[in-house]
This record gives structure tokens, C-alpha cells and sequence, in this order.
């Protein structure tokens, strides 16, 4: 049985028929595109599952085809990861506040990338049949969405009005990266003054009060934080 389609948009035939491989052996369909012009008229045409997109392309480059996928209704909810080297790591925070959903550094290891599919993948799904969802309940922590409540191992825990909603951001989509940027965005909207300061302060005091379950909330160097989907976190 054929899983999901995804489409694969870079350049670099080695890393092209790398990912193809490992993608083909979980049973996933999948199309290559090496530019961004071909990869527009791709999307338009077979509507993927999900897209890996690298940033450095001929033409149309990986940012602009992010915001070209954003800006339509018809695939603004495409899951995107981005496939991206180390050293274009302001492309990457670029990307995220773009409305990617992940990131993957080269080089990577196959496992992580389907496992870092597998998850998104289900994680959209859940968000599609799931958004009147009034809990949400990952590892010892339930959040309370109406009630404005978070419990711990079944005990209350006292949260600000900014920690709760910090944590509801990241409990809504565990394991995406997001920048400072988007957690104040989703806090105080976009005209509120952002500094790395002033996101990290309220982190800290999110992980003090979660105790030991505060270690999920990871810090991703240089580009921001996730909530961990492990307990044992990235190999």
C-alpha cells in the first residue's frame, strides 16, 4: 500500500536519490524537482502530502517558493521541511517565521529524516481532525485550552497568563521549531518589541514550573525552541 506523496525540491543529484531511496523503502510516493519553476507547477499539479524543500535553488529560490505556498489557500497547509546547511542557518530562521514547519541540517541521517516526516505527517492530520480540540494531553502535562488550566502528573500548576499561552503554542504542535519572533508573535502580536531576552526569561520560568517535564521544551541553537514529541529526544 502506497503511503503518502511527497515531493523532494533540490538540486544536488546525490542528495536527491539519497532521500528518494529512503523515502521508497517506507512505501512513500514520491517526485523530484530541481528548480523552483518546476517545483511551482509540481505543487500545482499533484498537490503533495508534504514538501522537502532546500533553500539554495537555480531560479526561483526555496524562500520565495515557501512564500508563494504560504500565500495560497489551496497550499498554505502543505507541510514544508526545509533541507538546509549549516551555514545558511539565517536562511533557515527565515524559512520558519515563513511558515515551514521543520528544518533538517546537512549533512543528516536518513533515519532522521522519516522520522521527522512520519511525525509531521501526523501531527497535520491530527491538527485536521482535531481543532476543536479542548485538551491536549503529551507525556505528565494536560492543557486545558477553555479553562485556561495546565495539570502535571495530575496536579495543578500555577502558569502567567504569557507562560500558558508559550506552552499551548508548543503543546498545539509538538516537535516544530519556532523562532523567537513567531512565540512573541503568537503571545503579543506582531508589533510587540522582541528581543532574545525577553522570550528566554519566559522560557525559563515555563521549564521551572514543568520541573523535570520542562527538559522537553528544547533549545534549538541559534534558531529558537521546540517541545520535545521523546522523552529521550533526538538520537
Amino acid at each position: 500500500m502506497v503511503k503518502e506523496h511527497i515531493l523532494i525540491i533540490e538540486d544536488e543529484p546525490d542528495i536527491q536519490e539519497l532521500i528518494k531511496f529512503n523515502l521508497e523503502r517506507k512505501r512513500y510516493s514520491v517526485d523530484i524537482n530541481d528548480s523552483g519553476e518546476e517545483a511551482l507547477k509540481t505543487i500545482d499539479k499533484i498537490n503533495p502530502d508534504l514538501i522537502l524543500l532546500d533553500i539554495m535553488l537555480p531560479g526561483i529560490d526555496g524562500l520565495e517558493i515557501l512564500k508563494e505556498l504560504k500565500s495560497s489557500k489551496n497550499t498554505r497547509k502543505i507541510p514544508v521541511i526545509i533541507i538546509s546547511a549549516l551555514s545558511e542557518e539565517a536562511d533557515i530562521v527565515a524559512g520558519l517565521e515563513l511558515g515551514a514547519d521543520d528544518y533538517l541540517s546537512k549533512p543528516f541521517r536518513p533515519r532522521e529524516l522519516t522520522a521527522r516526516i512520519k511525525a509531521l505527517l501526523r501531527r497535520n492530520t491530527e491538527n485536521e481532525t482535531n481543532d476543536e480540540s479542548q485538551r491536549i494531553t503529551i507525556h505528565n502535562i494536560e492543557i486545558d485550552l477553555i479553562r485556561h488550566k495546565v495539570k502535571i502528573d495530575g496536579k495543578k500548576a500555577i502558569l502567567t497568563f504569557t507562560e500558558f499561552k508559550v506552552l499551548k503554542l508548543f503543546m498545539q504542535q509538538p516537535g516544530r521549531v519556532f523562532t523567537r519572533y513567531q512565540i512573541v508573535d503568537e503571545v503579543h502580536g506582531n508589533d510587540y518589541p522582541v528581543t532574545d531576552r525577553s522570550v528566554d526569561v519566559q522560557i525559563v520560568g515555563l521549564r521551572k514550573k514543568l520541573g523535570k517535564t520542562g527538559e522537553l521544551i528544547e533549545t534549538v541553537r541559534g534558531i529558537g525552541y521546540r517541545f520535545r514529541e521523546d522523552e529521550q529526544g533526538a538520537e
